[in-house]
């Protein structure tokens, strides 16, 4: 199991663990810390992430700021493959695409799941991972596919 797997299981249950989770995250990662995540599960083959509506995270209109959803649909990614990924393999974005459906308003609820089961493989590969981000009625805003470069850990 990951660290970050297991760390998560371990704070979830206890009061204000998630939002603690969420900033020792911001610790290893400082950019994420602009949009405040809130993990909602983390799991292998999903973790799910939200964002609160305020005012850092907006645009000149009073919405979310498209970068933000990008923000969130990054560290989603890349947490389910972190913890879904065999542990002799290790991960890093490659590119993603970007879908904006609608004005993102009021609290954010991100979701990554992985296209194909992950694989030990001696070479690299790309892993695809779909992000769709969700207002609080239900409507998909923002969808994003993220190519994951998958590859064998260098030996220490």
């Amino acid at each position: 199991m990951s660290e970050a797997l297991s760390l998560y299981r371990k704070l979830v249950s206890l009061p204000g663990g998630r939002w603690l989770y969420g900033r020792l995250i911001c610790l290893k990662a400082p950019y994420f810390a602009t949009i405040a995540p809130r993990f909602m599960a983390l799991e292998p083959g999903r973790c799910a992430v939200d964002i609160s509506d305020r005012r850092r995270v907006h645009n000149h209109i009073g919405t979310v700021h498209a970068i933000a959803l990008c923000n969130v649909a990054e560290l989603t990614a890349g947490m389910m493959t972190d913890v879904t990924i065999p542990p002799g393999m290790r991960w890093i974005p490659k590119g993603m695409a970007v879908e904006y459906l609608a004005k993102a308003k009021g609290t954010m609820h991100a979701e990554a799941t992985p296209e194909s089961a992950a694989i030990e493989a001696p070479n690299g590969y790309a892993w695809p991972v779909r992000v769709s981000v969700r207002n609080g009625t239900g409507e998909e805003v923002f969808r994003a596919r993220i190519d994951m470069w998958v590859s064998p850990r260098k030996a220490a």
